[in-house]
């Protein structure tokens, strides 16, 4: 194909993505608004009035905000690839994708797209939201945005993984739920790593979630517990090797073809 029929390909499943989020608004942005607004509620307001200042005297609600975007950004990006992507499989109109001259490049970046704009999206109604309860302050906005990107692209490749190999809807929502969910919680959302004890310490540096939320929180506060080439090597090695794994998958027609 041209690189213009490329470009229509591209387009064409990154606008049929981007409709279908909006036209389910309900169900793929309105939750995150719901459920980040209690956190904010619970855990800003009620219990942050009670632990006051964490790292380098920031107030415990502003320390969350950049670990509350990400959690919804990766539950969504991840969630949007792997629901939309297995149900062109159930709806077998994939089998018309693989069969077309559309490279398999083009049919992944076009999910990918679609999934890291409903993660933009979340993030910027969690950000509206947390102006009604905190102050914001951009201390670096390209480590801002190229973190949220990049974290959006690595779960949105990894939902997309899931969706491959997944045989029916239920198979969809295990990885979220055993594996995602403990990470995420466990990725220094609600404090700061460097107050917790060894072994622990250690064992959570080997949660990549850790350096895309201290990334984040780097770029909106400007204080991290890791250290910034870090945290990119982490984000680039896992986008890379994700992305490799999905491409080889798509063309071998893993799970895909009956």
């Amino acid at each position: 194909m041209s690189a213009n029929a490329n470009l229509v390909a591209f387009g064409t499943i990154t606008r049929r993505e981007v409709v279908r989020i909006l036209r389910i608004w309900m169900q793929t942005l309105l939750p995150s608004a719901i459920t980040m607004t209690l956190y904010f509620v619970i855990f800003g307001r009620m219990v942050g009035s009670r632990i006051g200042e964490v790292a380098d005297g920031v107030q415990y609600i502003d320390y969350i905000v950049p670990g509350l975007i990400m959690m919804a950004v990766i539950t969504n990006s991840y969630g949007n690839i792997s629901s939309s992507f297995f149900g062109s499989k159930f709806g077998r109109y994939v089998e018309e994708m693989l069969a077309s001259p559309m490279p398999s490049w083009v049919v992944l970046a076009g999910y990918v797209t679609g999934a890291v704009l409903r993660g933009l999206m979340v993030a910027l109604i969690v950000l509206a939201i947390s102006l009604f309860f905190t102050r914001i302050h951009l201390y670096h906005p390209w480590i801002t945005l190229s973190t949220v990107l990049l974290t959006a692209v690595v779960f949105s490749l990894a939902g997309f993984v899931n969706a491959v190999y997944a045989k029916k809807f239920d198979d969809i929502a295990l990885v979220p739920t055993f594996v995602l969910t403990p990470l995420t919680y466990l990725g220094g959302v609600f404090y700061s790593v460097n107050q917790l004890g060894t072994p622990w310490r250690e064992i959570s540096h080997a949660n990549p979630i850790l350096y895309m939320v201290n990334a984040f929180r780097y770029g909106l506060l400007g204080i991290s517990d890791i250290p910034m080439w870090t945290a990119y090597a982490v984000m680039l090695a896992f986008a890379v090797v994700l992305a490799a794994i999905a491409l080889t998958l798509l063309r071998r027609g893993v799970g895909l073809r009956s």
